[in-house]
């Protein structure tokens, strides 16, 4: 069997830059080699698109920028001069690609831009289409269409910049709105970035300074004295869930923030999730709604809130790209499910080519 031709895409112009070179570097380490050659497209922070040739140890520390064999390169949106054309000196080329798999986090990457792209090439991709991707990734749409579509959520309230002329001000509506704790979220991050918990007025004023230092719209939701369950979902029309499980951060932590996603000792995760199975049946019965509400394909991790006290359950987001580094919840999930971190690489680009054969 002739082996298909993947182009993974890494880095960005995002503030999840890092995460996205270590999910692509553990992605790249573990794709079914004997099924698959690889073409890598690395994007620095400014934007600049390389054909790389080095090794996944420099993705990982971030040094590949500066490897002497990177080639100018871009997805060619032609379709009749389809997949990516490198660029040599003043010369050009063009290598044939089969799948497009993007692991970009984030801005640019994970917010429908790059899918858009992708569609214009004509080429099949891994992961969520152009609709999906937006509206998961942006905090505030994605609590309007859980108020449209009855999904249980937290209590929420969005504000833009312009609309706010005195924090101050805005901190005491918003404390007789939700009360305290509450989290404040830029609408378009994703891996917790800008995101802090509010406790009283002078850290909810610091917690807006911060994230709208990301973005010019900030959600504000209710906080809950709650577990964080995660599931795992795969698949275009007839998706997969996995898991559930829990995340349990360290002491130090007031929240399962940036810092305890990725620092070694800041999360520990327990898959499966002790919970009892009527539990898990409602989660499960919540992630696929959502995933279909959300229009996702391909895949997507689905978090939830469960109250300690009553066992209540609030989705909480979807990410249409999670991470894929050696500690994270949704290839781990999978694994526990029975499907190994190679496996459920190439179920992810089987999943391209099914999406692209019913179009």
């Amino acid at each position: 069997m002739q082996k298909k031709t993947v182009a993974v895409l890494f880095g960005g112009v995002s503030s999840e830059y890092d995460v996205s070179l270590w999910s692509a570097a553990s992605i790249i380490e573990n794709i079914p080699k004997d099924k698959y050659e690889i073409v890598l497209l690395g994007i620095t922070r400014e934007g600049a698109w390389y054909l790389y040739t080095g090794s996944t140890q420099a993705i990982k520390d971030g040094t590949w920028v500066n490897n002497k064999s990177n080639k100018h390169a871009i997805i060619s949106p032609d379709q009749t001069q389809k997949g990516i054309w490198i660029f040599d000196d003043e010369r050009s080329r063009r290598i044939e690609v089969d799948c497009l798999f993007a692991v970009l986090h984030g801005a640019n990457g994970e917010d429908g831009t790059m899918q858009g792209l992708f569609e214009l090439s004509g080429i099949p991709y891994v992961g969520c289409n152009t609709l999906s991707s937006a509206i998961c990734l942006d905090k505030e749409i994605t609590h309007m269409i859980f108020d449209r579509a009855g999904i249980p959520h937290v209590a929420w309230r969005s504000a833009h910049r312009c609309d706010i002329p005195s924090l101050d001000a805005f901190a005491d509506q918003m404390e007789s709105e939700l009360g305290y704790p509450m989290f404040v979220k830029p609408a378009k991050t994703g891996s917790s970035i800008g995101i802090s918990k509010a406790k009283d007025k002078e850290s909810f004023i610091k917690a807006c300074e911060l994230a709208f230092s990301y973005d010019d719209r900030v959600v504000i939701e209710q906080g809950l004295d709650a577990r964080e369950i995660e599931t795992a979902v795969l698949g275009n029309l007839y998706p997969q869930v996995a898991g559930p499980g829990e995340i349990f951060i360290g002491e130090q932590f007031e929240f399962y923030d940036y810092e305890s996603k990725y620092s070694s000792g800041g999360a520990r995760l327990q898959i499966p999730a002790q919970i009892p199975d009527s539990l898990k049946e409602e989660i499960f019965s919540i992630a696929k709604k959502a995933y279909r509400v959300m229009r996702c394909q391909g895949l997507a991790r689905v978090d939830f809130f469960v109250t300690r006290k009553d066992s209540k359950v609030y989705l909480n987001e979807l990410n249409t790209l999670p991470g894929f580094t050696a500690t994270s919840m949704y290839p781990k999930m999978f694994e526990q499910a029975g499907v190994p971190y190679s496996e459920l690489i190439d179920k992810l680009i089987l999943s391209a080519f099914e999406r692209n054969s019913h179009e």
